[in-house]
């Protein structure tokens, strides 16, 4: 089985907002949230630390989030920001969680900072191990909407806690057009990006307007991915800018990056609504037609991965129906087979090339 890498996990978020635990078994995790809010809400939850042994999925891009508070969907929902201060402290209080499980669970989760870490880690998950010990699933910082960094004189103190990548949008901010808020980049954002690159963050284009995207891409000399985004070629007449267009992915395949495919039936079919249409309507071939799309565009195998962006305001009532847990991303190797990919094909669209990023460009 290779080893999977998911570029896009919403755990801190989660574990603040509705108090799951993720050293949990999912199938207690389930039975304790039956019925409740948290399931009307968020869905049944796609991962815990299990899954995670069983799904061979040793490294997970941890996010930092919060909405503005004029995207809560509910008068009493947590983690909403009126500003900037508001912001900054939410994100401070999701990186304290991952602190605190790499402190108080070393064996469970860790956070990779460094080369030297990542290495670490890979040995472990290549060693033999007893499955009831199981190894540490990796946590590589990923800061998604940036209105938590107040000044750009703030981005040494993030890199510092272990921040390794920074997607400026989520919706529309300060620093550029986002998801249902296009616009360019502003000035704000030119200035964090230039100062982006004297710590070497990875920058996530996800979320991001393609006017800004697109600006982002002449100017910003760092590293660029998108960890969690689909292709618009494939979702016609979506109306939605959340998509990557052709031009865009290519130009990501050109700086030597990498997108991260979403398994979310509403990312995968236009038209599909959670709680309206079956599961069954969206196989996970879908996801696997996004794969090689980019494949495709690319002329190889080495600019892909997944970004599952699972637990992340859906659960298990909007994936695939072969999958039941994050476990259940390596059914994607069948299907891939059955396509001509070979074995080195799959290693590195299941993890493969998000490791060679990281390799690269971890300091």
């Amino acid at each position: 089985m290779p080893i999977l890498v998911d570029a896009h996990a919403d755990i801190a978020y989660n574990m603040l907002k509705y108090g799951r635990d993720y050293t949990r078994p999912i199938a207690e995790t389930r039975r304790l949230e039956a019925g409740t809010h948290t399931v009307q809400d968020n869905g049944d939850t796609l991962i815990s630390w299990h899954e995670y042994q069983r799904g061979n999925i040793a490294v997970i891009f941890a996010t930092l989030f919060a909405l503005p508070i004029r995207f809560r969907t509910y008068e009493t929902e947590k983690l909403v920001y009126k500003n900037f201060d508001e912001a900054h402290k939410l994100y401070q209080d999701q990186l304290d969680v991952y602190h605190r499980m790499t402190d108080s669970s070393p064996d469970k989760f860790r956070i990779l900072a460094s080369k030297r870490d990542l290495d670490l880690h890979l040995d472990h998950w290549n060693s033999p191990t007893p499955k009831e010990t199981g190894h540490p699933v990796g946590m590589v910082i990923l800061m998604e909407g940036a209105e938590a960094i107040r000044h750009i004189s703030e981005l040494d103190m993030w890199y510092e806690r272990g921040v390794r990548l920074i997607g400026p949008a989520w919706v529309g901010s300060r620093y550029c057009g986002g998801w249902r808020e296009p616009g360019p980049l502003t000035d704000d954002g030119r200035k964090l990006l230039a100062a982006m690159t004297d710590f070497n963050f990875t920058l996530d284009l996800s979320h991001m307007d393609e006017r800004a995207a697109v600006e982002v891409l002449d100017i910003y000399d760092g590293s660029i991915v998108a960890t969690h985004a689909n292709c618009a070629a494939l979702m016609p007449n979506s109306n939605t800018n959340r998509h990557l267009s052709d031009r865009i992915i290519e130009s990501i395949i050109e700086r030597d990056g990498v997108v991260g495919i979403v398994p979310f039936n509403s990312y995968l079919k236009v038209g599909w609504v959670t709680g309206k249409n079956p599961r069954e309507e969206v196989p996970l071939g879908y996801v696997a037609n996004h794969i090689d799309h980019v494949c495709q565009l690319a002329g190889d195998s080495l600019h892909v991965g997944i970004g599952s962006d699972f637990d992340g305001g859906f659960g298990l009532q909007s994936v695939p129906p072969e999958i039941d847990t994050v476990a259940d991303l390596q059914n994607l190797v069948s299907l891939l087979q059955a396509r001509g990919y070979t074995d080195a094909d799959i290693t590195n669209i299941l993890g493969g090339n998000w490791l060679a990023r990281l390799k690269r460009d971890l300091p």
